[in-house]
């Protein structure tokens, strides 16, 4: 709901906030419908405009806390939804200091560096084909008998030979 700009309505409903919930399931089914209806066609009218930034700001308030005439007022609803969420801003400087531990302990994750170090480690050398047959099938290029491919470097080479 946050995404779309409705956060305000899971902060005041009354219903127990349960992800998957058919209270849930209505309230997103309808909110989806009216941001799709806010947001179709062009901004003709200033109700349109205001309509559109207004949305646009409720689905991101960290964007305008900095904003002369919101701040105020965004920095209070991203506090609600922080709050909401289980989440909410340091207070303290020790809190703000163990946010930082946490984060430097946090490991990093990369799916590339994960693959890899899952990978099987071999102590063989791939052979010329081996590695031929592992290029070929991560490319678009259809196999050649390397037979017929020294036949006819072979030919060539006579070729030019025979012309001298």
């Amino acid at each position: 709901m946050e995404q779309m700009g409705f956060a305000i309505c899971c902060l005041s409903c009354d219903a127990p906030d349960i992800a998957g919930s058919q209270r849930c399931k209505s309230c997103i089914s309808s909110h989806v419908k009216a941001r799709d209806k806010i947001s179709s066609g062009p901004a003709i009218t200033k109700a349109d405009r205001l309509s559109r930034e207004f949305i646009t700001m409720l689905a991101n308030p960290s964007d305008f806390i900095e904003n002369s005439e919101h701040s105020e007022l965004m920095t209070h609803y991203k506090s609600l939804i922080d709050a909401h969420q289980g989440t909410s801003q340091p207070k303290t400087a020790e809190e703000v200091k163990q946010r930082f531990e946490a984060q430097r302990k946090k490991k990093e994750r990369s799916l590339i560096r994960d693959v890899a170090s899952n990978r099987k480690r071999s102590s063989e050398a791939l052979t010329s084909k081996e590695i031929e047959g592992l290029l070929l099938k991560i490319s678009d290029k259809v196999p050649e008998e390397s037979d017929s491919y020294w036949e006819e470097l072979l030919e060539d080479v006579s070729e030019l030979l025979e012309e001298d």
